[in-house]
């Protein structure tokens, strides 16, 4: 059942990341946490793939020249369960502060653009991997599946995160606002790439998005962002040209409101900081009053969305593989209905996935459980 009487503040990032560095990186997250504990924030949202810093080598080059980066960019993501994990979680746990953070996440030989969240007492209720890679990141990320379009419940309420552009899929959308979201991380990489050139990669469109994600579905919306400084143009842009279509700056960190009202004062693109925000569940409340998508606001006569949010491991053993023809006739039945399953999780629920059980498996990794590593 959700509720609407949460009330506490939040802190949004808007920072370059130390870029293939995951020992820097987890060292200024932990920097920036502190800062927003002092400033009073009980929950502080990273930006997308925040550790090691968004490749954006893939977009200003050949492969060939591409290749020098990709090796120390898998050296510098980080496994569930590993050690760097684990500091990360040990850090929310001493600071008193729950984690929305972005980074690249390493099973065995694959990458993937992730999110976990880490509640205040340093127990990571869930992680989940980008649905869909955007245009060229598929060179270097692979998918997600149903489980990763996620909505858990946390002290803060039914919180629920996506990554850039997936916040430009209906029907994604359309499933998050299902499970009676209510927080919402929009996280972004930075707006530095193809200024003037390519202008859907830019702020006006995807702040645009972020805004419009919390109007349509009177949710309060946390947008990260991160920016490029000195350090990555050094790092990525080796010729003029490539300074130029990755620019210095791009940093458009943002919190909305469920009426889509900004409720931070906007850092400049090159300014390094922390936005805030205090948040009253009861807002939530007066903006469905006027529309609710999924509530008295839709038409289930005439659209419906069939929404499969189960875990698709690339290998079923045993009873499960068996069964799947029934698993699969069972599935078909639902859809025939008309059904839209969804996932609850709550704080405490289960025994918690250990390390050694969670980190290697894709179905291990996102459970209804705490991620107890």
């Amino acid at each position: 059942m959700s509720e609407y009487t949460q009330q506490y503040r939040v802190a949004v990032v808007q920072a370059e990341p130390v870029w293939n560095d995951v020992a820097g990186g987890i060292e200024k997250t932990i920097r920036l946490a502190r800062q927003a504990a002092e400033g009073g924030a009980d929950l502080i949202a990273f930006p997308e793939v925040w550790i090691p810093g968004y490749p954006w080598f893939l977009w200003l080059d050949s492969v060939a020249w591409q290749s020098r980066f990709v090796l120390p960019y898998m050296e510098n993501s980080i496994e569930l369960g590993s050690a760097e994990h684990r500091e990360l979680e040990r850090a929310a746990a001493e600071v008193g502060i729950a984690m929305s953070l972005g980074f690249s996440e390493r099973d065995r030989g694959s990458l993937y653009i992730a999110q976990a969240f880490i509640d205040s007492d340093g127990v990571t209720r869930t992680t989940r991997r980008k649905l869909k890679p955007t245009h060229v990141e598929r060179t270097l990320f692979g998918e997600g599946d149903g489980a990763d379009i996620q909505v858990i419940d946390t002290d803060f309420g039914r919180l629920g995160q996506l990554n850039c552009w997936e916040h430009l899929q209906p029907l994604a959308k359309y499933a998050m606002f299902s499970q009676g979201e209510q927080v919402h991380v929009a996280a972004w990489p930075s707006f530095s790439i193809f200024e003037d050139a390519v202008y859907a990669l830019g702020p006006e469109v995807n702040v645009g998005a972020a805004r419009q994600y919390a109007v349509e579905g009177q949710c309060f919306v946390l947008s990260p962002c991160g920016m490029v400084g000195q350090a990555g143009q050094e790092l990525l842009a080796d010729t003029e040209l490539k300074k130029d279509l990755l620019r210095l700056g791009g940093g458009h960190a943002r919190i909305f409101g469920p009426d889509g009202r900004p409720l931070a004062e906007p850092l400049a693109p090159d300014q390094e900081g922390l936005l805030f925000a205090d948040l009253d569940h009861r807002a939530i409340l007066a903006a469905k009053n006027a529309a609710d998508p999924v509530g008295h606001y839709s038409r289930p006569d005439v659209f419906r969305l069939h929404f499969d949010n189960t875990a698709k491991p690339m290998v079923v053993e045993g009873a499960m593989a068996a069964g799947g023809a029934d698993e699969r006739d069972e599935a078909d039945g639902i859809a025939a209905e008309g059904i839209v399953p969804t996932r609850s999780s709550a704080p405490g629920d289960g025994d918690g996935v250990g390390a050694d059980d969670g980190a290697a498996s894709h179905a291990g990794r996102r459970s209804e459980e705490a991620v107890q590593l």
